[in-house]
């Protein structure tokens, strides 16, 4: 069974936990998937290696993780990459991947554009 893991940067305010939760009920019903669930780098609960726990705990033996971030800063370049190699290390049997971070996504412009024509 495959589990998706949206891992998100977090914030101090706790109800912002929310707009991510949102998030991953389009992704389980744009993708069918069952298994999908939000998770944190800091600040905010579950934490990543939590996040994976509950994947495993709930039966999956492939992960993907997909980070929510724009920018390559050091939280993409450093910190998660080194969690992560940290948290495969223990779940040898799972079968965890990770997708590159958002970045510069044409989809991404479409968002802008819509927002300016919000305010038109």
């Amino acid at each position: 069974m495959r589990g998706i893991l949206i891992l998100a940067h977090g914030s101090k305010r706790q109800e912002t936990n929310r707009i991510l939760d949102s998030l991953v009920e389009k992704v389980k019903k744009k993708t069918g998937e069952k298994l999908v669930y939000p998770t944190y780098l800091q600040f905010s609960n579950p934490d990543f290696e939590e996040g994976i726990q509950y994947l495993v705990n709930n039966g999956a033996k492939e992960i993907r993780v997909i980070p929510l971030f724009l920018f390559d800063g050091v939280h993409v370049t450093k910190d998660i990459p080194e969690e992560l190699e940290r948290i495969k290390d223990n779940f040898k049997d799972i079968d965890i991947k990770m997708a590159g971070h958002i970045g510069d996504d044409d989809r991404i412009a479409d968002i802008v554009v819509d927002k300016v024509e919000s305010l038109n």
